[in-house]
């Protein structure tokens, strides 16, 4: 690791935003049989005490996919001010029993409640202690959170993988939601080159996480209406062209569509950033609680995490999380699997089931129906519109 430090320490000297060593840099490794597991918890949204359920559902996902990280997707804890700080600490709590590392990312909802983000990171990092990997890298930069975590590969010869999460911020001045702001993306920019120039100018494949999700979802799913037709709830605006509420099946490779997407009402180039440095594969977002899509978008996948929540909004059928399962030597066919309270309850998991009167055999049943319901009609209108 000598060489690392020496190149990082030779960019940081003319970078002004250059990639960070922490202290917790080299703790992600690929395993003995070269993969790597995400576990993608989005939207959990309660306040102290949380759903038992959720947490049971939770404890029993760690138990059977032992990610090698927990990414927090944002609206991780609302409730009062003064119970934020008992909400976190429970939140992380199984994660630091099962000892798995995770990171956080922000989303709009976090800091409604009087607490800032600088302040709720030191509550994740003094209750997560060494499972919090999240730092704020450089303090400077639009947000709370943005960094990276580099994945060794299983030798631990080289960075193999590489983690991005973004603070997607929380509400524009001028109306809307927000984005990842330019200051975050040139930084991300400038760490993904340092990070290919140690791996011989090749760049370190990578996947990106936040809340907030990108404006290209728009272009990705959905057909254009004329301006002029615009109506609300149908149609939505993004990045200045007006889309209707007409899914582009045939585009979704899993997942379904449940309700428009809400990506931030400024474009700060994020994504053009992603297809000009080309390492990032797979973007993940949370925000939306019943879209559960992924959609390719010139050459980059981009995925909707549903809500965890028993708390907020959601749709039972598909409250869950999201595992993906990277392989060392083929980042690209990495496995990316939806999974559901309902799943885990019709598997027979007791706890999950005995968690709260929130779920039921019979709900489960009826829920993982509807779930296959909708994702069949998606493909076979995919398929219909794959054929005009």
């Amino acid at each position: 690791m000598k060489k690392v430090l020496a190149v990082l320490l030779a960019v940081c000297m003319v970078l002004p935003f250059a990639f960070s060593v922490s202290a917790k840099e080299n703790v992600l490794q690929f395993d003995e049989n070269g993969e790597f597991v995400i576990m993608h918890l989005c939207d959990c949204q309660d306040g102290y005490p949380a759903s038992e359920t959720m947490f049971a559902f939770i404890r029993n996902a760690i138990a059977k996919y032992d990610p090698d990280i927990v990414i927090l997707g944002g609206d991780n804890t609302v409730g009062p001010q003064e119970t934020k700080a008992l909400a976190i600490e429970e939140l992380v709590a199984p994660f630091v029993e099962t000892e798995t590392y995770f990171a956080v990312t922000f989303g709009n909802h976090d800091d409604e409640q009087g607490v800032d983000r600088e302040q709720l990171l030191k509550y994740y990092q003094q209750y997560g202690g060494e499972y919090c990997l999240t730092v704020d890298i450089v303090p400077e930069l639009f947000g709370v959170g943005t960094h990276n975590l580099p994945v060794l590969s299983s030798d631990g010869s080289k960075y193999a993988f590489n983690i991005w999460t973004f603070d997607s911020n929380t509400y524009h001045p001028e109306g809307g939601y927000d984005a990842v702001h330019e200051d975050q993306i040139e930084w991300y920019k400038q760490t993904a080159a340092v990070l290919a120039a140690e791996n011989g100018g090749e760049v370190v494949p990578a996947m990106a996480f936040q809340h907030i999700i990108v404006g290209e979802a728009f272009p990705a799913l959905f057909q254009t209406y004329p301006d002029a037709l615009a109506v609300p709830d149908i149609t939505k605006t993004v990045d200045g062209v007006t889309y209707s509420f007409t899914p582009q099946y045939d585009r979704i490779t899993s997942g379904v569509v449940m309700e428009f997407p809400c990506p931030g009402s400024v474009n700060y180039g994020q994504f053009d950033a992603f297809l000009e440095v080309g390492d990032v594969m797979a973007t993940f977002s949370g925000h939306d609680h019943i879209n559960t899509f992924t959609v390719p978008y010139k050459g980059i996948d981009i995925i909707n995490t549903p809500g965890a929540t028993f708390n907020s909004y959601g749709d039972d059928s598909s409250r869950g999380c999201r595992i993906i399962t990277i392989n060392e030597n083929d980042p690209k066919n990495y496995k990316n699997e939806l999974v559901t309270v309902y799943s885990a309850i019709l598997e027979g998991d007791d706890e999950v089931l005995n968690g709260t009167a929130d779920a039921s055999k019979i709900n489960a049943f009826f829920g993982k129906l509807v779930d296959m319901f909708l994702v069949i009609f998606t493909k076979a209108l995919g398929a219909i519109q794959g054929l005009i």
